[in-house]
């Protein structure tokens, strides 16, 4: 066995460029492998961990400004939703509706507890909120029927702004009384965020905000999760139906889009899994090409360096070599070689993939309404990488076994007149 490393080793030292030739080849197909993969896993989970953020059967409903005249009224009005709109999709749609939930806002208030204060808006919101958006409970607990029902003065704020009101004094917020521009709210809760929103909203329940701030029977926007509709058809034809009963009750032309913005997350979904999974497709389709092009380049060296050394072969049987001893020389080469240069390829890719997910591994985009995740976690399962190095490994022993095989069934004589 030692005899035989020393003739690898030699082999590999007398023929330095082509072994580097074979071995940049593995390494590279390896190496592109996992990177794309990488990449291509960091859109993924990107798009995978924004889905999870939010309940995807769910429909935010936002006024916009008509753009068509209609019913005797010019375009250019501006829809302006109330506590009706609410009621009326719950009555025609229920069916449909699981939960409801609506916000309102009021603008910078100043907010302070003791000498320590600081300037955030407010939000009226509903129980259902953290369901439908990307903002988490943190602690205590959040609003709930009760609230909404007796107007209850009480707050849940974001973890950022707890911080900074109560973190100097040492108190713990659940339970204690902050000053909102003269009115006393009690803390019941926190909530926090993935830190890609710079927005630190104090939540109230939806009914207290209108009643206090004289918002009426206004609202900003409206949400509610859905049931039954399993296909992008079936959201098609719920959402011409809740145009129809919005333009009746606003007075609007319900083809006129512009007249109300539907954000609905599960036709979203259902189309981002489709893009998504041609984009995993292409992934594997452009990684296994680039894998190929690696083991025709061994193929091919591994077939010019056996035609090489079939003079060498030739003589060894000459000298009394068996076959299987030759052969057994070829294919440990081949196997070292691909093993040692696929695992450089293996762990050149896993560092590429490692800095990318260092750098950009928490890439967001933030589009004016919500912040989105779009790169994380660009990271390979290591089974995949460690599948791909053995597949251009056993490839490249089988490009110089079968060559190899061939040449040393030659006699002798013929092994020997050979160019």
């Amino acid at each position: 066995m030692i005899d035989l490393w020393q003739e690898i080793y030699s082999t590999v030292k007398r023929n330095k460029l082509r072994t580097s030739l074979t071995g940049f080849a593995i390494a590279w197909g390896i190496f592109m492998l996992i990177v794309l993969l990488g990449a291509g896993n960091g859109i993924i989970h990107a798009f995978e961990k924004d889905s999870k953020q939010r309940a995807y059967n769910s429909i935010k409903i936002f006024p916009g400004r008509t753009t068509k005249s209609f019913d005797g009224l010019k375009e250019g009005r501006r829809i302006q939703f109330d506590n009706r709109d609410l009621s009326s999709t719950q009555q025609n749609f229920e069916d449909n509706i699981i939960t409801m939930g609506a916000t309102v806002y009021q603008g910078s208030q100043n907010i302070s507890f003791g000498k320590e204060y600081v300037n955030v808006g407010l939000t009226g919101v509903y129980p259902n909120y953290l369901e439908m958006e990307s903002q988490k409970h943190y602690a205590g607990r959040f609003i709930n029927n009760i609230d909404l029902e007796q107007r209850r003065k009480v707050a849940i704020l974001h973890r950022r702004t707890a911080e900074v009101l109560f973190e100097k004094t040492h108190t713990e917020p659940i339970g204690q009384f902050i000053n909102i521009n003269g009115i006393a709210f009690q803390v019941v809760g926190l909530y926090t965020d993935d830190a890609s929103s710079a927005d630190n909203d104090v939540l109230i329940p939806f009914s207290t905000l209108q009643t206090i701030y004289g918002k009426g029977d206004k609202l900003h926007n409206f949400v509610f999760s859905t049931k039954n509709l399993e296909s992008e058809q079936a959201n098609e034809n719920f959402e011409e139906q809740f145009r129809k009963m919005m333009g009746s009750n606003h007075r609007f032309d319900p083809t006129d889009k512009s007249s109300l913005w539907m954000w609905n997350r599960f036709t979203q979904y259902l189309q981002s899994q489709g893009a998504m999974n041609i984009l995993r497709t292409a992934i594997w389709v452009i990684g296994i090409f680039t894998l190929l092009s690696g083991i025709v380049g061994v193929s091919n060296i591994m077939l010019i360096t056996v035609k090489e050394r079939t003079r060498e072969f030739g003589i060894r049987k000459a000298l009394g070599a068996k076959p299987s001893s030759i052969l057994l020389l070829i294919v440990v080469e081949s196997i070292v070689i691909t093993t040692f240069f696929g695992y450089i390829g293996m762990v050149a890719g896993i560092g590429v993939t490692e800095w990318m997910n260092a750098a950009f591994g928490n890439q967001t985009m933030d589009n004016g309404m919500w912040s989105s995740t779009v790169f994380s976690d660009p990271t390979v399962d290591l089974s995949i990488a460690i599948q791909a190095t053995l597949t251009l490994v056993i490839a490249g022993t089988l490009a110089g076994f079968f060559p190899a095989r061939k040449a040393v069934r030659i006699r002798p004589i013929e092994a020997l007149r050979a160019d």
